[in-house]
């Protein structure tokens, strides 16, 4: 008997309280690394009503100046003028920040992980700068291999802020939030039911200044320019039954900052999988890769994406357990939901084969202390709005699918002696 139902994903723009807290942690972590890449850093951002305060606990050899970062960023994103009420020029900016505890640092400076090449031995004795859990996830509903409602509420996040950023709708300010709800029948996406954005804007349009024609010429014009744009190359598509709510509390002129409050870390599901999968309640941004919070949850997906593109499964969701100061992790677990083209149990086996999942070796993997890429002391901070998984924008290690290959040749194997 087929089952219908509907699944919901939201995401935020960079404007986003939460998210300009995400974006200034790891705008600090980018410029640690790029001067010490063995920087010990848990950054922590508060933004509210001309107001930033960055703390938590840094040990760096590098000089940066945290001040002119948070400005630079803030001035990025797009809160330059006093019109949005908050501005980088204006703002205060208090920094509050102590070094790592050495009962922590103790777990995992007993080598250099952050070598290009450490030994195998080596590896064994750099342990998980915390512990916890982490869970990955994939699933074929889309080409980068990511749920459809999240994908799609990301896109509509982006598109929002390239808008906003080109001129095409100059009346939009930084501070927005996308909702997409997805119908589907035997697991499969078969409609979009409702799409819902809430978006900051000036008081007045033009000449336009009656309030509900204000809302109007915006629901028309994210329709337009925002919406439609989206779904071009998406097979599922809105339709005349979808749903399409624009501020649905009528205005949305005080926002950012000034409209409420702001925290790094708060967005995870956003930042992950849009609640489509299972999450170890650990935060991303602002943590140096020493920390499996952040490491270990993108060498959970890198694992689902290569089984999933290996054809070994049409959904598969990874968790990964670690011990602060212990290389190894806890436990494993494989599950593809009754997918899977071979047992979880095989595929378990073929993970501990193929994947490095001890912290330092997913450091050396990754290349994540020396920031792979040549983006002008650019990596952390581009993940830390629109999602750190299924960027097809972005050259992310975590999002390749080196190992495919060898996880094909092991199905194949398998229906070979099937016949």
């Amino acid at each position: 008997m087929s089952r219908r139902y509907l699944f919901t994903s939201e995401s935020v723009t960079e404007g986003h309280p939460d998210k300009i807290c995400d974006q200034i942690s790891d705008t600090i972590l980018d410029a640690l690394l790029a001067q010490d890449p063995a920087s010990r850093v848990a950054a922590e951002v508060v933004v509210n009503t001309g107001l930033v305060l960055i703390t938590g606990e840094i040990s760096s050899k590098a000089k940066v100046n945290y001040i002119d970062l948070a400005r630079q960023k803030i001035a990025e994103i797009g809160y330059s003028g006093a019109d949005c009420g908050f501005s980088a020029n204006s703002c205060a900016v208090l920094v509050a920040l102590d070094a790592q505890s050495p009962d922590i640092a103790q777990g995992v400076d007993t080598a250099q992980e952050t070598r290009e090449q450490a030994s195998d031995e080596e590896l064994d004795l750099i342990g998980a700068g915390d512990q916890g859990i982490m869970f990955g996830f994939a699933c074929n509903e889309t080409p980068e291999l990511m749920p459809l409602p999240i994908s799609l509420a990301h896109r509509v996040s982006r598109r929002l802020a390239t808008v906003r950023k080109t001129g095409q709708l100059p009346y939009l300010r930084p501070d927005g939030k996308t909702q997409v709800t997805v119908l589907y029948e035997d697991n499969r996406p078969i409609g979009i039911d409702t799409i819902l954005v809430s978006t900051q804007h000036t008081a007045t349009i033009g000449e336009i200044t009656d309030e509900a024609a204000v809302q109007a010429k915006i629901k028309e014009d994210l329709w337009t320019l925002v919406v439609l744009p989206v779904f071009m190359d998406i097979d599922v598509k809105p339709d005349r039954d979808t749903r399409f709510l624009v501020n649905p509390t009528g205005k949305f002129v005080i926002g950012g900052p000034q409209g409420d409050s702001g925290l790094t870390g708060r967005k995870i599901i956003v930042d992950t999988y849009g609640g489509y999968s299972r999450h170890g309640g650990g935060a991303f941004s602002g943590k140096d890769p020493t920390k499996v919070d952040r490491s270990a949850a993108y060498a959970c997906r890198h694992v689902a994406k290569n089984i999933v593109a290996a054809g070994l499964a049409d959904r598969c969701e990874v968790q990964l357990s670690y011990a602060i100061g212990v290389a190894r992790p806890v436990s494993i677990m494989i599950d593809t939901f009754d997918t899977g083209k071979i047992s979880d149990d095989r595929l378990l086996e073929l993970v501990k084969e193929h994947f490095e999942l001890r912290p330092a070796g997913i450091i050396q993997t990754f290349n994540l202390c020396h920031l792979p890429g040549d983006r002008n002391g650019r990596f952390y901070q581009d993940v830390a709005a629109y999602g750190h998984m299924g960027r097809t924008d972005l050259d992310l290690p975590w999002e390749q699918l080196d190992k495919a290959p060898l996880l094909q040749t092991a199905l194949t194997d398998v229906l070979t002696l099937k016949h």
